[in-house]
């Protein structure tokens, strides 16, 4: 059995055809019925006729064609405009003539291609059924023909603007599915920058440091294996951002909070970098996603203090308040410029980015009594 709720589910899944064709079996059993039955849309003041063989046909042509009217618009226009005429023509008036309009609704929805030339023929075809329709008998004033025909050009043109409609939440969908993955490319180019970053220059610093230590073996065999920790920490880094790109993963992705600033000043130092680390305070519990950015910027600063002054004393100040987080990185500029790949200003820029973007704020300038200093102010209780 097949429960309740899945029928709406199980309908939308249907071809567009099934789903439109119960009204049109709905409007011709209506139109048969006595009590409808002369009830109809009249154009020309023609005498009401009992239903025959004719009125059947007429019916059929104007409602059964509706069931495609989706699928193939100008068919069903076509079909559905001869059974009216035929309707018209022979005085029936049947409820059946709805047909009409909402044929035209649906190709000015839905007609792909030669949508001008069809309203064009439509309307040149509409002057012979006035004429035929203006005979003796008919009482129908030539403003009456006239209303008619505007009727049915406002029918095309709610089809139209249907259309246009549509079209415009495309295109809107469309410029929103651009952004979001653009802006899903930048976040993951940002995470590599600084995953990568981070670690390749300690690696960098730290085997140049070895090539010296050659004479004394208990040191380098130290530095090679910060080495080592440093490649595995940044594969299992690697690896959890992988896990970002992959919609069938299970498990949370890690991303750092500050409570792994300790571990990322001693990766710094064992790469030959004296840092110098305070904190004030603790997190609030609802620092959410500012923990992360405060991560980002003390890792982006120290990966700068070794590429660019490897050697020189850093310090680093991370005061924890109710509201927003303060962080300083900075260093006296008395060390060397180490020979790690250089920088491209991508990493400044994408932390500006990520403090901008929780209402923050963030500095990097030259001290003036030389070397440098990062700050950055960042808004507490914004959950990640």
């Amino acid at each position: 059995m097949i429960g309740l709720h899945r029928v709406p589910d199980l309908w939308r899944r249907c071809d567009v055809t099934i789903r439109d064709s119960p009204f049109a079996l709905l409007l011709a059993v209506t139109s048969f019925l006595p009590a409808f039955q002369g009830t109809g849309t009249q154009v020309g003041d023609l005498p009401a006729r009992p239903f025959d063989v004719l009125a059947v046909v007429a019916v059929a042509l104007q409602c059964l064609p509706l069931a495609v009217r989706r699928r193939w618009p100008a068919v069903c226009l076509v079909l559905v405009s001869l059974g009216f005429a035929l309707d018209q023509l022979r005085g029936y008036h049947t409820v059946a003539g709805t047909g009409l309009p909402i044929a035209l609704i649906s190709a000015g929805a839905h007609l792909e291609r030669h949508r001008r030339i069809t309203a064009v023929l439509l309307s040149v075809a509409y002057v012979p059924l006035a004429v035929a329709l203006d005979r003796p008998g008919g009482t129908e004033r030539p403003e009456g023909f006239v209303l008619f025909y505007l009727a049915l050009v406002l029918a095309w043109g709610i089809g139209a603007w249907l259309r246009s409609t549509r079209a415009a939440e495309a295109e809107l969908r469309r410029h929103v599915a651009e952004a979001t993955r653009a802006a899903e490319r930048t976040r993951i180019a940002r995470e590599l920058h600084d995953v990568v970053t981070h670690h390749v220059t300690a690696m960098v610093v730290q085997a140049e440091a070895a090539r010296y230590l050659t004479a004394v073996p208990d040191r380098l065999d130290a530095t090679l294996s910060a080495v080592t920790d440093t490649g595995r920490r940044a594969i299992a880094d690697l690896r959890h951002l992988l896990d970002l790109l992959n919609p069938g993963h299970d498990t949370d992705v890690r991303t750092p909070s500050v409570g792994e600033l300790h571990a990322l000043v001693e990766q710094t130092r064992q790469a030959g970098q004296p840092v110098e680390f305070t904190e004030e305070g603790r997190p609030a519990e609802s620092a959410g996603s500012a923990e992360f950015v405060t991560y980002r910027v003390v890792q982006e600063a120290l990966t700068n203090a070794l590429k660019y002054a490897h050697g020189s004393r850093t310090v680093v100040r991370v005061r924890y308040g109710q509201k927003e987080i303060s962080v300083e990185v900075s260093n006296d500029g008395s060390g060397s410029r180490s020979r790690s790949p250089g920088g491209s200003g991508r990493g400044l820029a994408g932390l500006r980015e990520r403090v901008d973007a929780l209402g923050g704020e963030f500095s990097a300038d030259r001290r003036a009594g030389g070397g440098f200093v990062v700050r950055a102010r960042v808004p507490a209780g914004s959950p990640s």
